[in-house]
């Protein structure tokens, strides 16, 4: 029976966000309010009686196994686990998955009938929890490669909100209390005495899952790796990112019926002097304990890359959040007229 409170609050987030389409059978679930919602969990997800719903979320997620596909998920936090309520066009477009998913195909007469898969984490079997730079995302890791998810909430209120609730429901957990650690000084704490680099600063939480958040020094890589791409920039002594947040970039598709528009997932970083677009591996960084190998792709591959310089108007619609922006560029061929103009007339 849980609070009236309660109640309300997981009324109030579950809401699918505008800019995303989603199978019925998802519809439906966003469609279920109050005990109603409380009601379809225990008697259609919860696994054991005595279970309680503390948290639903809304979000894109990644799995380890399928990184290049994002599906959106209702995310259901219990006292038991987390669950993942997939859309059923996800598991019908990933068949060569089997192994992952064990699907059986059925044919259903009712029309009626919406499938969706429900992808289960115990909560024991939790590991480490990678929070993402500036609270986009976060990556849950169990003990192997099919325990592994990436929820790109793309908003740091959530993340932060769902990582406390997260936290309280582990401090329910009863395991064995792990050996008292050693007294180290700060160096020997979080300095690697092989390579000399600060790592990234942990929390150990009392159910003893590791809770991970980036430190300067990946701001920093990132910066070095944004400078690269940058010509003839590359000897500034110092280059602040002004700005890092997951977007989409929005591609127009020309139907027969109607245009349409497909959203791309990229990385936005805003620089004093340029505007990038990349294209971010979520899910495989970093690597997890069991990999026997690097994934075939960087984490970061630039997409798109324009000057700030160049930009000549932005574009703003008038829906509200998520809010769509238009930038448009008067760069030709990405050279310096001036320059051209001086090669060309009084130049040899």
């Amino acid at each position: 029976y849980p609070s009236e409170s309660l109640v309300q609050k997981v009324t109030e987030d579950n809401q699918i966000p505008v800019h995303l389409q989603v199978s019925v059978s998802l519809q439906y679930v966003a469609g279920l309010k109050g005990s109603a919602l409380v009601e379809f969990f225990h008697g259609n997800i919860a696994e054991v009686e005595n279970e309680e719903l503390r948290h639903l979320m809304w979000s894109s997620v990644l799995f380890y196994k399928t990184p290049s596909v994002e599906v959106m998920a209702c995310v259901l936090l219990s006292t038991k686990a987390i669950y993942f309520l997939l859309d059923d066009s996800f598991v019908q477009a990933d068949e060569h998955q089997s192994d992952f998913w064990h699907k059986e195909n059925s044919d259903c007469e009712n029309t009626s009938f919406h499938l969706s898969c429900c992808f289960v984490l115990k909560l024991n079997d939790l590991q480490s929890v990678n929070v993402g730079l500036f609270d986009q995302y976060f990556r849950i890791t169990g003990h192997s490669a099919d325990h592994i998810v990436t929820c790109l909430t793309r908003d740091s209120y959530n993340t932060h909100t769902f990582i406390q609730q997260l936290m309280a429901v582990l401090s329910l957990l009863a395991r064995t209390p792990s050996p008292e650690p050693v007294d180290k000084d700060f160096y020997s704490e979080f300095g690697s005495k092989i390579t000399g680099k600060m790592e990234n600063y942990e929390l150990i939480h009392s159910s003893r899952v590791k809770f991970i958040y980036p430190n300067e020094e990946e701001i920093g890589d990132l910066a070095f790796l944004v400078a690269e791409k940058m010509d003839g920039l590359t000897n500034l002594p110092s280059l602040n990112i002004l700005l890092y947040v997951l977007a989409f970039q929005v591609n127009h598709v020309e139907g027969s019926a109607q245009n349409t528009s497909s959203l791309q997932p990229k990385t936005l970083i805003l620089t004093s002097s340029d505007l990038f677009l990349f294209d971010e591996d979520y899910i495989s960084y970093p690597l997890p304990e069991f990999a026997k190998e690097p994934p075939k792709r960087d984490k970061y591959q630039l997409a798109d890359g324009r000057r700030i310089r160049d930009l000549d108007r932005v574009l703003m619609g008038y829906q509200t959040y998520p809010q769509a922006l238009t930038f448009v560029f008067d760069d030709v061929q990405n050279l310096d007229l001036m320059q051209n103009l001086t090669l060309d007339h009084f130049g040899e």
